[in-house]
């Protein structure tokens, strides 16, 4: 197994609201781990709240003998959630805080996976297919048939996610579980990223020959490229089965 990481502040912020985490080493029972969290909040609240997110996720995922990798991960996902939502109820400072949050762990071929916000995870082998669904306005209003994917690209309210831990006092995380095929990468990254290319872009240089690492780079590279409205994090995994 190999895998890259990287953070980038972007060209149009000045802090870094994205943390990120990976562990190819078992954390718990986990045999790896990988996170990706994009905060939000005035201040510095956004970067606390990713930050701390991932720090009590992986304190809580080493302390938990609970053999199901969904229980392992929901319970994590919640005492970060409860903890958040304290934190941001007792200062003012931190008042409306939280983060998305895309958690992975590969067990022999399958990948389990988490989400809340519209942080995203795909799966890119002939093709790219995105196992997250957003959890954002705009793509409530494409499931109802109110706008197609094409307008949800550049709809105003694009940004506007409907689900993130610590906004809340009770959270409803996204599960799924996908078996990786021989040849299949996984990616994990935030809306700096998708919002500056388009999947089959993401798809294309994830293909491209080159290591893990300079795949990544050349993605964060790409999306400052175009502009970098946002911080962009990226984290990249080849099973190589």
């Amino acid at each position: 197994m190999t895998v890259f990481s990287l953070s980038d502040v972007g060209q149009k912020r000045t802090i870094n609201q994205d943390f990120i985490y990976t562990s190819i080493t078992s954390i718990g029972l986990l045999p790896n781990l990988f996170l990706v969290a994009d905060g939000m909040g005035g201040h510095k609240a956004g970067d606390f709240a990713s930050r701390k997110t991932v720090e009590i996720m992986v304190e809580e995922i080493e302390g938990n003998s609970k053999e199901s990798p969904v229980v392992v991960l929901r319970e994590a996902i919640e005492k970060a959630n409860d903890a958040i939502y304290r934190l941001a109820s007792q200062d003012e400072d931190m008042e409306g805080m939280g983060t998305t949050l895309v958690a992975a762990s590969l067990i022999g071929d399958r990948l389990q996976v988490a989400n809340v916000g519209d942080s995203r995870l795909y799966v890119i082998g002939e093709e790219i297919t995105q196992i997250t669904v957003d959890h954002s306005l705009v793509e409530e209003m494409v499931r109802v048939g109110t706008i197609d994917k094409e307008m949800a690209k550049s709809h105003p309210r694009k940004n506007i996610i409907t689900r993130a831990v610590g906004v809340m006092p009770t959270i409803q995380p996204d599960f799924f579980t996908v078996t990786i095929k021989k040849g299949e990468q996984v990616l994990l990254c935030t809306d700096g990223l998708t919002n500056m290319l388009e999947d089959e872009e993401i798809s294309k240089i994830v293909k491209s020959r080159g290591t893990v690492e300079e795949k990544v780079k050349t993605l964060v590279a790409e999306a400052n490229r175009r502009g970098g409205k946002d911080n962009i994090s990226v984290v990249l995994l080849d099973p190589a089965f």
